[in-house]
């Protein structure tokens, strides 16, 4: 036993022994340190990407500063490109006000005395192109929708932008949840959410109704006749529409109807001394065509009343002399004195006296008689 071999340790190394159970405890505490340090990685990264926009917002702005790009600003803007731009685009604005300020109710009234709509002011100012811009860009807008709902799937596209929306907004607000510990869609969410006044509400239903009665009333004054050239011109209208709806799809006779409605009044308006003398001309001869047939239909009224009373006539003298022959044919027969019997001369008494017979005289005597 003496031979074997026998280790001494030092204090020194005991001690380093006697501290092997602090890192076990360090270890039991590491695990919290470390998701803490995930999520003050988390945000650190986040800080990294708010700084990176940040300096990238910087830079942009030091490109917008440098000298060379705020001359070539200097340049488009101020120079004759962008002052006619900016020329145009307050024209336009003011286009769309005076636009907007029409909407007035007219002092022109409707043939049984109502009020029109302010709707008649505005259609009347925008088809009448006394604002060409506003005029323009709303041609082109109602032409750009017939065209988008004639090959665009407008109601698939909503549709799809509105998982693309709210997928995103949920994606955001989970991913948030489980990295941040809190949603990123609900750190925009505003602090109250959006109305609609009842004022403007108020107004909007205001405008449903007006527009409303715009057509109902105009309708009636097409049918109506309030306006001749108007019901005829709408006459022809769906006349012709009858026919090309035979093999023209509904979106050709919407861009038909907008191309009629718009550019109609800028070709009157364009041409409107020729045009107004042709309808002169055509008024004269409609009226003189009328005046020749009403002189014509006065004339045949005239002969045919003329013949009418020639037949009557001669009718009557027909009938009188049928009449008189008929009575010609069988006379009374003429009254002479000589038919009458010659009146008494005696006295109807003593005449009468002297025929009657006396009782006696004339009577056989009165036998009596018995009984058998």
């Amino acid at each position: 036993m003496s031979d074997a071999p026998h280790v001494e340790l030092s204090n020194t190394d005991l001690s380093d022994l006697a501290d092997l159970s602090a890192p076990v405890d360090q270890r039991s505490q590491a695990l919290p340190v470390n998701g803490s340090a995930n999520q003050a990685s988390t945000q650190q990264t986040a800080a990294d990407a708010k700084n990176s926009i940040l300096q990238s917002k910087n830079t942009m702005a030091s490109i917008q500063n440098h000298p060379s790009v705020q001359n070539a600003k200097d340049t488009v803007l101020n120079g004759p490109v962008g002052q006619q731009a900016r020329a145009e685009g307050a024209k336009t604005r003011d286009e769309f006000a005076d636009l907007a300020n029409s909407r007035q109710i007219p002092d022109q009234k409707a043939a049984t005395g109502q009020n029109l709509t302010h709707y008649h002011s505005m259609f009347y100012r925008l088809l009448s192109w006394k604002n060409p811009r506003a005029t323009g860009i709303s041609f082109a807008a109602a032409i750009v929708f017939i065209f988008a709902a004639r090959y665009l799937n407008v109601i698939r596209y909503i549709f799809k932008l509105t998982w693309v929306v709210l997928g995103t907004t949920a994606a955001a607000e989970v991913a948030g949840q489980l990295a941040l510990g809190k949603g990123l869609t609900s750190q925009f969410r505003p602090r109250q959410y959006f109305t609609i006044p009842k004022a403007s509400l108020e107004r909007l239903l205001d405008d449903v109704e007006q527009l409303i009665n715009f057509f109902v009333i105009e309708s009636q004054r097409i049918v109506f006749a309030e306006n001749v050239y108007v019901t005829i011109a709408a006459f022809f209208a769906s006349l012709i529409s009858y026919f090309l709806i035979k093999f023209v799809p509904m979106w050709g006779l919407a861009l038909i109807a907008t191309l009629v409605t718009y550019l109609g009044p800028l070709v009157y308006l364009q041409n409107k001394e020729v045009i107004d003398a042709q309808l002169e001309k055509g008024k004269n001869l409609a009226s003189q065509q009328a005046t020749q047939i009403k002189g014509l239909a006065s004339q045949h009224a005239a002969n045919a009343s003329q013949t009418v009373q020639g037949l009557t006539q001669q009718y009557t003298t027909k009938a009188q002399e049928t009449i008189n022959q008929y009575r010609g044919r069988s006379p009374s027969a003429e009254v002479k004195k000589e038919d009458f019997p010659a009146a008494p001369k005696n006295d109807l008494k003593t005449e009468a006296s002297s025929e009657i017979p006396t009782k006696h005289e004339q009577e056989p005597p009165l036998v009596p008689q018995t009984a058998l």
